[in-house]
């Protein structure tokens, strides 16, 4: 490792090539100078692994080191993970991109709900953001329960006409074709046919055995952090009924289901909820970019590179019925954008709450993955955006150059 270390930052662990010191300096310096308390950072390019460093502590307290097998719950980089165990099954021919589902889960198709395609869950077209009718706090534990209520609803707008970010029910609307078409619980399916194969230490149902090595997420200090629910909606609220009907049903019903007073538990662990409860290594969200990226060896890509091209083209690009804003998405990837890039204008993944994030890019053959489990209160943080300014400069890329591809401002040189 490097010198140069401050002698109130924790050790640093792992390697680092020395073409990338930036990453490792920017890494440092989070700890350092950015609060960070634990965290993980890996980068493969076209295969080769040319960062993987770890640091820190697991809990608040400061007093449990962060190791190179801790796990941590990822948030939102599981819709990207999600999305590459469904691609797969489309590559395969097990599941159709634009069939209605109702072919594979048939009371999908009710409440003009009976022409949804996987396309359009997988790009936040499906008008499903989130349970209308009011649910018990334990259903977040219950496949049947969340899957089920959303089968019966009607949507909030028609599948396809528009997009809006389906936070949390991402996950069980894509996973459900594929519990059904395989007959296995959804972390068994995502281990058989995603992570198991490519030894990628990510997983969505965390089995109990594992627990030990799950770091504490410790949330900012947000009036809802520790409750959720109603709490939220009082944050959250706008005052159209409409509106908050629709924000409500996205992020609150059932209470904790955006992790907030449920995600160091243990029933939040053993649970399957794809869009935000995965727990893994940056090692393994690194590895599996890279594998759908299809460079290194073409036995063990995910896709092949008509569905890659497929899945990063812009499906969804504009104003966002949930987020009131615009956001861009392809086939299950966060495509990048000027208020939250992912590589260069190329490059697609998925943030998680509060910075965690997984991406690869096909200009440069960057797969990057960072979790740690000091969220911020946005997309991203100043430790994330320092790891990908360090990126781009171990890469050669300017900051002029980084801003126009985001549609910025040029700034000075």
């Amino acid at each position: 490792m490097s010198a140069g270390q401050s002698a109130s930052a924790p050790p640093i662990h792992g390697q680092c090539d020395p073409a990338f010191a930036a990453v490792e300096a920017a890494f440092r310096e989070n700890f350092a100078e950015r609060d960070e308390i634990g965290a993980a950072v890996a980068i493969r390019i076209d295969g080769r692994e040319v960062v993987d460093l770890w640091g820190g502590h697991r809990d608040a307290a400061r007093r449990r080191p962060w190791a190179r097998d801790t796990l941590v719950n990822t948030y939102s980089v599981a819709k990207g993970v999600t999305a590459m165990l469904v691609l797969s099954l489309i590559e395969r021919g097990e599941l159709d991109l634009d069939r209605p589902i109702i072919d594979v889960w048939p009371e999908l198709g009710v409440e003009g709900k009976a022409e949804t395609t996987l396309r359009m869950l997988l790009a936040h077209r499906g008008g499903l953001p989130g349970v209308r009718r009011t649910l018990a706090g334990d259903a977040i534990h219950s496949w049947a329960t969340m899957t089920g209520a959303l089968a019966a609803q009607a949507p909030f707008w028609p599948p396809g006409t528009e997009h809006g970010y389906h936070v949390n029910s991402f996950g069980f609307l894509v996973g459900e074709p594929v519990v059904r078409r395989l007959g296995l619980r959804f972390a068994d399916a995502l281990r058989r046919h995603l992570t198991g194969p490519r030894g990628a230490d990510f997983h969505i149902g965390l089995p109990r055995s594992e627990h030990g090595r799950v770091a504490e997420v410790v949330l900012p200090d947000l009036p809802y952090a520790a409750e959720g629910g109603d709490a939220m909606m009082r944050h959250l609220g706008t005052g159209d009924p409409g509106t908050d009907e629709l924000l409500r049903a996205t992020y609150a019903n059932p209470p904790g289901l955006s992790g907030f007073g449920t995600v160091n538990t243990a029933e939040w662990r053993l649970a399957s909820i794809p869009s935000t409860n995965g727990h893994g290594t940056a090692r393994a969200v690194a590895l599996l970019y890279d594998a759908f990226l299809g460079r290194r060896d073409e036995a063990d890509a995910i896709v092949g590179p008509g569905l890659l091209r497929e899945a990063i083209r812009a499906q969804s690009d504009g104003l966002d019925r949930v987020l009131r804003k615009p956001s861009r998405f392809g086939l299950g990837f966060q495509l990048s954008q000027p208020s939250r890039r992912v590589g260069s204008a190329s490059g697609f993944g998925h943030y998680g709450y509060g910075g965690t994030l997984g991406f690869a890019d096909p200009e440069t053959g960057v797969a990057f993955g960072y979790l740690m489990n000091r969220p911020g209160t946005r997309w991203s943080t100043p430790r994330t955006d320092a790891l990908l300014d360090a990126l781009d400069e171990a890469l050669g890329r300017p900051a002029w150059q980084r801003a126009e591809e985001a549609g910025e401002d040029r700034p000075e040189r």
